[in-house]
């Protein structure tokens, strides 16, 4: 069997519904209506997401994490409809105020502590304390992209990404930088990038990148910040400047695979044990995914 043969061999067998819509869409033809069905089930009825849709966190209850996640996977399958019911419920969740102080979205909040959770998500800790744009920086790209230019949503999401770009300056977090490029990402989608400083966002967003990606290979085996973090294709703005690496990546990746398909989880709950074991499963899912877009991307699928 071919890497790919075993990967969506694994894949049919293991993976949850909404991870293998995504696999089907990406490399059988599935259809991009077909991931929106499934993510219609972590939806509640204020419209935001819950229910482990991020696979570190089981809370039930709609957040501004969850939600992202679920906007992200619109991103990443390039959804399109706007007027869908399950955007317009997403819309509604982030208008309504809920987890949102006028600037940034509560990325950790208090209900997470009632349910399993990886210790980041901890409401009231330190590792699950964030304070700058993680996850903000993508909830305002995503109204931007499908509020209805002109509209509050449009403006509120404009008004946080201008905000974002000014306060973007050493970043040390990828997580935050992934939302960023994000964030220009779905501006450049909506056509919005002339109403933000988008050459001075391109610009920090370069030499962020240059500087988070771990230069030393012989330590991406350990939860590092590898090239597939910020880009999956030669076509990025940020190929070329780090080409060598990203090509080494595939390399990592090819050697990397384990025999049943997937690719090892290189972090762990502390706690919950019984139920790291249920989401490191739906993480290897991801991560197949995330794999083999990498490698298609790299023109090595």
């Amino acid at each position: 069997m071919t890497f790919f043969d075993k990967a969506r061999a694994w894949m049919y067998r293991n993976a949850r519904p909404l991870d293998l819509a995504r696999f089907q869409y990406h490399f059988e033809s599935g259809s991009k209506e077909q991931v929106v069905d499934v993510l219609r089930f972590y939806q509640n009825a204020d419209g935001g997401c819950g229910h482990g849709v991020e696979a570190d966190c089981w809370n039930p209850n709609s957040t501004p994490m969850h939600s992202g996640t679920a906007g992200d996977i619109l991103r990443e399958i390039d959804f399109e409809d706007a007027s869908h019911p399950f955007v317009q419920g997403l819309i509604s969740f982030y208008l309504s105020g809920a987890h949102f102080d006028g600037s940034h979205w509560d990325i950790v909040v208090e209900s997470n502590n009632q349910y399993p959770r990886s210790p980041w998500w901890t409401y009231g800790s330190e590792s699950g304390c964030h304070t700058d744009y993680n996850g903000t920086a993508q909830i305002a790209g995503f109204l931007v992209r499908y509020c209805a230019p002109g509209s509050e949503g449009y403006q509120l999401g404009l008004r946080i990404a201008n905000e974002a770009i000014a306060a973007l300056d050493a970043l040390e977090d990828m997580h935050t930088c992934t939302c960023y490029i994000h964030l220009l990402h779905l501006l450049e989608k909506a056509g919005a990038t002339h109403l933000v400083p988008a050459d001075e966002l391109r610009q920090k967003l370069h030499a962020t990148v240059s500087r988070l990606l771990q230069k030393d290979a012989d330590r991406w085996h350990l939860y590092s910040c590898k090239p597939s973090n910020f880009f999956t294709s030669m076509d990025s703005q940020f190929y070329s400047a780090n080409q060598a690496l990203a090509q080494r990546e595939c390399e990592f990746i090819l050697a990397g695979q384990q025999e049943d398909g997937t690719w090892p989880i290189t972090w762990s709950w502390e706690d919950f044990p019984e139920e790291w074991a249920i989401s490191k499963n739906w993480w290897k899912g991801h991560l197949i995914i995330q794999n083999l877009l990498y490698l298609k991307g790299m023109g090595r699928l």
